[in-house]
């Protein structure tokens, strides 16, 4: 017989899945549509003049970056919009007054943003292997980066939609703070091109971290440190899994 705990993990995960699922044509077809575009238009026609960079052709070296950027903004749409119209439609208030501890909600939203960023980092790795050859250098990196990524901004998405009044309220953190990171994050370009002060400038952006481990997970080049990014993906999580737990159980934006 099941755990109960089980079961209420189960239950808030499958919901999450059959919720993305269901309008696929929202939620998974897109992202192969951009990918596609952003290789005709940056790999190849753009590309073409640029060359190699890092040791590679330049759709292999973006590779990695659009595939990062997919899971990135999709993990935190997922959650984002998914509690937050839990909010908005009041049936969050079953979840809260059953008896289903707050680390299991979270971490069913969370494993819900993770399956989603999953299923499109499958799908515009597909889409990108139509255009340029990927090595996969190192599975076991790419995998772990790809999971400590995907739950950093779902549990961003998570706070987000804790905090949100509005719907405008859940778009503000994408479109001018979630984007501009993404593209600044070293997705089109390596670092080293950068004089010295945008350099350092740019190692502030945690985004460029994810996007080098997970590069050099995929080709084994990186413009950073592994471990340094492997330790500060690790502190995210500990972080924003901590503080969302703090915003449940003090029902900051929920119980109000």
């Amino acid at each position: 017989m099941n755990h109960p705990y089980i079961v209420a993990f189960n239950t808030i995960f499958v919901k999450e899945i059959l919720r993305f699922t269901r309008i696929w044509a929202q939620t998974l077809l897109p992202p192969a549509i951009s990918t596609a575009l952003y290789f005709i238009i940056f790999g190849k026609l753009i590309g073409a003049r640029i060359g190699e960079m890092g040791g590679f052709s330049y759709p292999q070296y973006i590779a990695p970056g659009l595939i990062m950027m997919s899971i990135i903004t999709n993990s935190y749409a997922n959650v984002v919009s998914s509690f937050y119209g839990a909010k908005y439609s009041k049936h969050i208030e079953e979840l809260l007054v059953s008896p289903v501890p707050n680390y299991l909600i979270i971490t069913g939203f969370v494993a819900g943003g993770v399956a989603r960023g999953f299923a499109v980092g499958l799908i515009v790795t597909g889409v990108s292997m139509c255009f340029t050859n990927l090595p996969l250098t190192n599975l076991s990196l790419t995998l772990l980066v790809f999971l400590l990524t995907s739950i950093t901004f779902s549990l961003a998405g998570f706070i987000n939609a804790a905090y949100g009044k509005t719907f405008d309220d859940i778009s503000i953190i994408p479109t001018f703070v979630l984007t501009p990171l993404t593209y600044l994050g070293g997705v089109f370009y390596s670092v080293s091109l950068l004089s010295e002060f945008w350099q350092s400038v740019s190692h502030i952006n945690p985004i460029l971290y994810m996007v080098n481990a997970f590069r050099y997970g995929m080709l084994g080049v990186s413009d950073i440190n592994i471990y340094a990014a492997l330790s500060m993906l690790t502190v995210l999580v500990i972080i924003l899994f901590s503080f969302a737990l703090y915003v449940m159980h003090k029902g900051i934006g929920i119980k109000s």
